[in-house]
Order: structure tokens, then C-alpha cells, then sequence
């Protein structure tokens, strides 16, 4: 059963990896940069230190480019900052982190909309 949750929510990040995001939703690196997020974010990719340790400053750098961008309207710049985060990961970190780290981006921005329908 674990294994068949896993395939859907891998193939969730897949799938919505192939649709272009709202200004907002690249707001979710802010989210992540947040201490107890991020906290979590490490315990579930079983990361180390030095791997939480650079997670943090990429998320900090990733938010300072995509607030420049949602700041300009610049689709395309926030893009390059979401591709810029996603490069740095996949380096950082292993390829079943990686992996789950997708998963984790796209069930945050997913979370995202919900709650802006909800607000409606």
C-alpha cells in the first residue's frame, strides 16, 4: 500500500511539473525557508547537516529571486529561479531525495491553491 501512495505522489510531481505556475506559487520557497518547515522538510529526506544546511541558503537565495520577480510581474525570471532551485537540489541533494523533494514542491503549491480557493 505504501509503495502505491509513494507512485501516486511521485507521479503527482511529475505530472504537475509539466504546468506552468502563478507569480504566486512560486511564493512555496518562502514557506519552505520557514525554520520549522524546513526542520521537517530534512527529517522526511533524511538529509544531513550539511545538506540542511545548504537547503536553507538555497531557499534563501531562491526567495530573493523569485520576490525580484513576482516584484517586475516577470514570469519568465521566476521561472529561472524555480529552474535555478530545482539545479541546486538535484546536485545537493541524492536521487531518491531529489525525488522526494519534488513530491514535496508540488504537494506545497497544490496546498497552495486550495487554500486561495478556500478563501474565495
Amino acid at each position: 500500500m505504501k509503495k502505491i501512495v509513494l507512485s501516486a505522489l511521485f507521479a503527482l510531481a511529475v505530472y504537475g511539473n509539466s504546468f506552468a505556475l502563478e507569480l504566486n506559487d512560486y511564493k512555496v520557497f518562502s514557506k519552505l525557508n520557514n525554520e520549522v518547515t524546513l526542520n521537517s522538510l530534512t527529517r522526511y529526506l533524511n538529509a544531513s547537516d550539511e545538506q540542511r544546511d545548504q537547503l536553507r541558503y538555497l531557499f534563501e537565495l531562491t526567495e530573493r529571486k523569485v520576490m525580484s520577480a513576482i516584484n517586475k510581474t516577470d514570469e519568465v525570471e521566476a521561472e529561472k529561479a524555480l529552474f535555478f532551485n530545482l539545479g541546486n537540489a538535484k546536485f545537493m541533494l541524492s536521487e531518491e531525495q531529489y525525488k522526494k523533494y519534488l513530491v514535496v514542491l508540488n504537494l506545497t503549491v497544490a496546498g497552495n491553491e486550495e487554500v486561495l480557493l478556500a478563501e474565495k
